[in-house]
């Protein structure tokens, strides 16, 4: 089996929710299949990586993003249908890599990973060969959960794209062999637009083995928030945790410790440190591990969030509870729930972070207990049946 994979970020190193369940699929696939990697890429560091990706096996192509001149065709395409997201995601350089992907091994099936890069599956020298989208989440509503905040220029920028992004998501679920989502929101929010499109739900999983802690669990009163911060629903709680919950943790716990663990951060979250001395910000870290085992409880206070927030999965299974807004808990399997606590407000959220500082370090180890069936080949184990059966091409149904 030949399998083509469109991805809009290079999906290594695995350092990042979207490119932690790309490198997955692409792990499991090349244990089963001649795996051809297509990837945009966004800078010289990352296209650098492709030699890293290909020693799973796999053959990798990458297509450099010219972000300035993207720019400048996104602002052309406001007037027009196109979703600015294709608009920031084009590439000259992608057609060229598919030519040569095909004539040297023409693709069985194609799997198209986000809507994002999902036209080039769609177009020649693709067009007709059997797409699995994996959509992760539905992009569209997540651009019309950030125009519901936003001010009037924003807002009227993301309703728009909302909906010309809704259009694509009918389209390309439409043309799809099969679709799929990481959890059953996601697929009944897809289902509303697209009733008649075959959505199934691949959920994502976590390394429990990678992140099994190596010594007993801290007993400092440390809070980590581990998250890519240049993207604005993790800088946006970032922020308002540090200031609006972390002073309420602070007058009750003068020794507690918070980290916000991750990379690119901005300058809001960056002056977050130098206004507070209890406050840790580490920009990039190239093992996000030891920063897990060393604290005693997680946050996740992102109030727009769709699809499942990895985070969480990961702090379970280094031994962390993790408090957690409404948002990220709906998104949430349930294996993972015991191990969280929900809070909507700065005073449920400095309560629930004093409970479980509250508790012995051997009591808050037990948030690993729920975790031991996610592992990230049984939870992608159905697309990979879905990418096998439309290579064979017999009907989804067959894999349902």
């Amino acid at each position: 089996m030949n399998v083509l994979v469109l991805t809009h970020r290079l999906p290594f190193a695995p350092n990042r929710g979207d490119r932690v369940r790309a490198y997955h699929i692409v792990k499991l696939l090349a244990a089963r299949a001649n795996v051809h990697v297509v990837s945009l890429v966004h800078d010289r560091e990352e296209e650098a990586q492709a030699a890293a990706l290909r020693r799973l096996g796999v053959d990798v192509s990458t297509a450099m993003v010219p972000r300035a001149r993207n720019l400048v065709s996104a602002a052309a395409a406001l007037p027009t249908p196109l979703p600015l997201t294709h608009a920031l995601l084009h590439s000259p350089a992608v057609r060229p890599a598919l030519e040569r992907a095909c004539a040297r091994r023409r693709p069985d099936v194609v799997l198209a990973y986000c809507s994002g890069v999902t036209p080039f599956a769609l177009e020649p020298p693709l067009a007709g060969v059997p797409l699995v989208l994996d959509l992760v989440d539905v992009d569209s509503a997540k651009w019309a959960a950030f125009a519901a905040d936003a001010g009037p220029l924003r807002a009227w920028i993301y309703k728009r794209e909302a909906r010309c992004l809704s259009t694509f998501e009918r389209f390309a679920a439409r043309a799809a062999f099969a679709t799929t989502v990481v959890n059953e929101r996601e697929r009944e929010t897809l289902l509303r637009c697209c009733p008649d499109a075959n959505v199934y739900v691949s959920p994502n999983g976590v390394d429990a083995e990678a992140l099994t802690p190596p010594s007993p669990p801290s007993a400092d009163e440390r809070v980590v928030f581990a998250a890519v911060f240049n993207y604005a629903p993790n800088a946006d709680g970032a922020v308002w945790f540090a200031r609006h919950v972390w002073p309420r943790v602070r007058a009750a716990r003068p020794g507690a410790r918070l980290t916000l663990a991750g990379s690119s951060p901005t300058r809001a979250v960056r002056q977050l440190a130098e206004d507070d001395l209890s406050i840790e910000v580490t920009g990039a870290v190239a093992d996000i591990r030891p920063f897990l085992w060393r604290s005693a409880i997680a946050v996740a206070p992102i109030f727009q969030a769709r699809g499942v927030q990895n985070k969480v999965l990961e702090a379970a299974a280094a031994g962390l509870p993790s408090v957690v807004t409404p948002a990220v808990w709906k998104g949430l399997p349930s294996e993972v729930l015991p191990a969280c606590r929900v809070a909507d407000d700065a005073d449920q959220f400095a309560a629930r972070i004093d409970e479980l500082l509250a508790q012995p370090p051997a009591a808050r180890r037990g948030a690993r207990a729920h975790i031991a069936a996610l592992t990230w080949p049984s939870r992608l184990e159905h697309l990979l049946q879905l990418i096998e059966t439309a290579a064979a091409g017999a009907p989804a149904s067959a894999c349902a």
